[in-house]
């Protein structure tokens, strides 16, 4: 059983109350707990009460230790839920996926309508797999055993439909019971028609009116909803596939009888149809006006009216053709939109020309809202003055020319002060201003970046930037500003960049920068930091060297990001840097591996697991070893203690800034941060940001910053600023890859193998890319149905490897594994040993019996492993299986299994990075064989286009540190599938 299931059951088990939880061990006693279905996310299962009449359904979240259910308990864990939880941990202990009765599963009410002389009968049935036996009795008396029936499992539509029909179980649909029949199977599932599969909806059809043109004017007329398909006499019709029930129009008898043959409307009786019977008749019925020319009732002269206001740095200008003085109507492209009851007769010769007027004259279309800024906003503004028509709103009067603005920068203790001042401003028409005005740096920078040459100023007037100034030093200046906090002061690593600036500058450096610069910059480099005293590692060159790395930055009080590769020791060099009280936040899957390096190589460091249901913290303890899980529900306690050191171990765990694990990340309080991580950047730069928002804090600004001047422009393939960015970070990063500080670690070889599928196998993948396909490309295109996309090309991955993953599909075997033990024979033959990697713990399912049949022995370790050291043990001794079964999830972090020498990838994922992690179980040091590494591929399948996004997924990541991508965007759908 796992430890999800384990600790869902406590969780439930301690917001229940004691009544609630008797009742729910009663209810699971009782057999009534029937699993609907699972997945990796959810649990749904059914509870049966009173003999099956009320059926609430709970949905179980594992690993969120989460839970729902359906019922109208106010209570946080109702008797369902403790019934499901207390039969669903019996059922995983029995060896079962799900907790049901045994046999087969309970019915459900399905509903039949047969057309019948004009109308509509209805027969209950109750549907079991295949079979659908009719159900003639009341579902009480079934559910009572006063009559006979199959077991059923009845929800509240169900109820209120047997409500509904009391004695009249079946039979012709009286018309006074359809309107609430058909309310009450709304949402139902299993309804037919005639063997047609239908629904029902609560809303009624009307009759829709229309008015269209008419030689004496306008006719207005009802007819038929267009959308119904066939109507019953007993008060149904049918649209489409939907049954709806015919609604009251609320007409009066006249009403009917004057537009069921059509109502003329002539010129003189248009005010009335404008104002009164249109309103009036749109209020009951859809109306669908087919006409342009409505007549007007009123004599008034078009005019122009143009609203300008200022809209932060830019002039807003809307100029609207209207009519009336209060406006009464105005044209919207050529339309006329009635603002009240009068309706003017449009004077269109006089519109053209006014619209001709302004074109010429300010180069504006009515309707059409214009937003200026800088030097455009300044010269509109002049036009406008001259123009002399009708103007609303003074915001133009901000926008005249002043003197250019010039740069004033001074420098304090430990931030900067920078002033951007325009002396001797010139005003424009009507007003003057004081001979020295400023503008806001942020909007000088804003400004710059958007390639204006003008910059409000604060009070009004526009003012020409210092070009040249803001070329050399803007930039840089952008970066400083980010970084600010509230009050003003940069963070300690930010001094040196504003240190730098002073240098261009010719200025004096902060004053707080010395004891740093005294620190960092000492002769000779890196200082040589002592090692611990009961470190019994002998370290190797480059570890020593990223030692004596985290030591100075720790002494300098700054972050710092630990990115090496994959197996080369980042635990043991963080072990020999870590000072004072330490937390350290890691996988799950790893924890284990942190207390025994401690063991091994500090052994005079106390250290505790935080971890488990009885969890408290020791102060005496050095190091506190927890999980990212317990950091995002403990975030309260963990953040409340005063750390000296905190570690964050595979630290892309708070790659979402917005996930609550980071935000929990974010509030732990330490004078030295490390973040270790092979793979920092795995698919957004904003993924980086988020381990310095921890580490150093402002260095990068905010996230919407960090966005706008980093991340979206290096997206778009802005080399310059890529290197830019990797120089702020690189003071704060240290990343050695295998091939350069490992040379003595034996070759990977990285071979794809290509799997033909099956005729058989062929069919099931196109009969899927057939089914679905052209729909989700063009949906997808359109910017929507991400979700139905990646259900497709989940389920083209799943055929490329076995057709059993693909539901409704069975097969003994599959060219891949077919493939994979060819293989494997050969590889074991020789002396090696395998690992062998899928994301589907299903996929390892359908190995373990070739295996078996093949006496090979084997090991498995996935999600549901408790005793990972114990496996891992078993398959690392010389003796043990040759085989290790793993899921890409729970063995692609923090395992040592150098034993192995061989790897099989049986799917291909379009995260590199999370294959690598896989692949580096075996290639780390201590290996000393060459390493294999085979993909299986099916040809001619998406799994190859899955290889071409690989490398391109790879770039991003090697622009800022070097390594590869993870999650997929909506255009690499688009290419995987198209």
């Amino acid at each position: 059983m796992s430890e999800s299931i384990e600790g869902l059951f406590k969780a439930v088990r301690s917001a229940c109350t004691a009544t609630a939880w008797s009742r729910g061990v009663e209810l699971s006693r009782a057999n009534a707990v029937n699993g609907e279905c699972s997945d990796e996310d959810e649990i749904q299962i059914r509870i049966s009460t009173r003999g099956g009449l009320i059926c609430p359904l709970v949905r179980l979240f594992p690993d969120d230790e989460d839970w729902d259910c359906d019922c109208a308990s106010r209570e946080d864990a109702c008797e369902h839920a403790a019934a499901a939880i207390i039969s669903l941990k019996q059922a995983r202990k029995d060896g079962r996926d799900l907790p049901g009765k045994g046999g087969a599963a309970p019915g459900r009410i399905g509903y039949r309508f047969t057309r019948h002389n004009g109308g509509l009968s209805l027969d209950r049935v109750v549907v079991t797999g295949k079979d659908s036996p009719p159900l003639r009795v009341a579902l009480a008396s079934v559910a009572s055993g006063r009559a006979d029936g199959p077991e059923f499992l009845a929800t509240q539509s169900d109820l209120k439909v047997d409500q509904l029909l009391g004695a009249r179980l079946y039979g012709v649909i009286p018309r006074g019971l359809v309107t609430k029949l058909v309310e009450a199977l709304e949402g139902a599932e299993n309804l037919q028609l005639d063997g047609q599969p239908v629904k029902t909806s609560s809303k009624p059809v009307v009759p829709h009116g229309r008015l269209v043109d008419d030689e004496k004017g306008f006719r207005l007329y009802i007819e038929r909803d267009p959308s119904i398909t066939e109507v019953f006499h007993n008060g149904v019709v049918l649209c489409g596939d939907v049954l709806r029930t015919v609604g009251d129009s609320n007409l009066t008898g006249r009403e009917l009888e004057q537009l069921t043959r059509g109502r003329i409307f002539t010129a003189d009786a248009v005010a009335e149809l404008v104002t009164e019977i249109l309103p009036s008749l749109e209020e009951r019925i859809p109306v669908k006006v087919e006409t342009k020319g409505l007549p007007r009732t009123v004599r008034e002269v078009p005019r122009l009216v143009i609203d300008v206001k200022r809209e932060a740095d830019a002039l807003s200008v809307l100029p609207t053709l209207v009519y009336g003085d209060p406006i009464i109507a105005r044209v919207d492209a050529g339309h006329l939109t009635v603002l009240g009851t009068k309706v003017p007769l449009r004077d269109e010769v006089a519109e053209r020309n006014l619209i001709r007027h302004l074109q010429n004259d300010l180069e504006l279309i009515p309707g059409r809202k214009l937003r200026l800024k800088g030097a455009d906003a300044v010269d509109f503004a002049a036009r406008l003055h001259e123009w002399g028509g009708e103007v609303r709103g003074d915001g133009h009067e901000d926008f005249y020319l002043a003197e250019a603005v010039e740069p004033r920068f001074s420098v304090g203790e430990t931030s900067f002060t920078l002033d951007f001042e325009s002396i001797q401003a010139v005003n424009g028409v009507g007003s003057s201003a004081p001979p020295t005005r400023s503008a806001d740096p942020n909007r000088v920078l804003a400004a710059w970046q958007e390639g204006l040459t003008l910059v409000p100023l604060i009070g009004g007037g526009m003012a020409p930037l210092p070009a040249d100034w803001l070329t050399r030093f803007g930039d840089r200046v952008a970066d400083l500003l980010a970084a600010r906090d509230a009050a003003g002061d940069l963070p300690r690593c930010a001094l040196p960049d504003l240190a730098r600036l002073c240098e261009d500058l010719e200025l004096p450096p902060p004053t707080a920068y010395q004891e740093l610069h005294d620190m960092l910059m000492r002769p000779g480099g890196i200082p040589v930091a002592d090692l611990p005293e009961d470190l019994t590692a002998t370290l190797r060159t480059y570890q020593r060297a990223g030692v004596d790395w985290l030591c100075a930055l720790r002494e300098a009080g700054l972050g710092a990001l630990l990115a090496d590769d994959m197996g080369l020791g980042k635990t043991v060099q963080a072990l020999c840097a870590v000072t004072g009280r330490t937390l350290v936040v890691a996988p799950t899957s790893v924890l284990q591996n942190w207390a025994n390096e401690i063991s091994r190589f500090r052994p005079g460091l106390s250290y505790m697991l935080y971890h488990g249901a009885n969890r408290q913290l020791d102060p005496d303890c050095a190091v506190t070893l927890t999980t990212y899980a317990i950091l995002r529900m403990d975030a309260d306690t963990l953040s409340a203690e005063p750390w000296d050191t905190v570690v964050l171990d595979e630290a892309q765990a708070i790659k979402n800034p917005s996930s609550k694990v980071a935000q929990a990340a974010y509030r732990l309080r330490a004078d030295f941060r490390v973040t270790l991580s092979g793979t920092p950047v795995e698919n957004r730069l904003d993924e980086l940001w988020s381990q310095f928002h921890f580490l150093n804090r402002g260095l990068l600004g905010s996230r919407k910053n960090f966005d706008d001047r980093y991340a979206k422009p290096i997206g778009a393939g802005d080399v310059e600023l890529t290197g830019k960015l990797r120089d702020r970070i690189r003071p704060f990063v240290m990343r050695r890859l295998k091939r350069e500080v490992a040379p003595e670690l034996p070759p990977r070889t990285d071979v794809v193998i290509h799997a033909t599928l099956s005729k058989s196998e062929k069919d099931v993948y196109d009969a899927i890319r057939a089914a679905a396909l052209t729909d989700v490309v063009s949906q997808l295109s359109a910017g929507s149905n991400v979700l139905q996309a990646l259900e497709v090309l989940l389920r083209l991955r799943q055929a490329c490897c076995h057709p059993s993953l693909v539901p409704g599909q069975h097969a003994e075997s599959s060219s891949k594994i077919d493939l994979l033990l060819e293989y494997l024979d050969e590889a074991l033959a020789e002396g090696h040993k395998a690992l062998v990697f899928s994301q589907w713990t299903s996929l390892l399912d359908l190995v373990e019996p070739h295996l078996k049949a093949a006496d090979i022995a084997f090991t498995r370790l996935d999600g549901s492993t408790r005793n990972r050291g114990e496996v891992v043990e078993e398959f690392q001794d010389e003796n043990g299986p040759p085989v290790l079964l793993a899921s890409l999830k729970a063995g692609g972090l923090g395992l040592n299994l150098t034993a192995a020498d061989c790897v099989f990838i049986l799917d291909p994922w379009w995260n590199p990075a999370a294959e690598d992690q896989a692949a580096d179980r075996a290639h780390r040091i201590g290996q000393n064989r060459p390493v294999m590494v085979y993909r299986l591929v099916a040809e001619h399948t998406v799994e190859e286009r899955i290889l071409a996004l690989q490398e391109r997924k790879r770039a991003l990541s090697e622009a800022a540190l070097g390594g590869a991508g993870a999650a997929l965007k909506r255009d690499e759908l688009l290419a995987l599938l198209a």
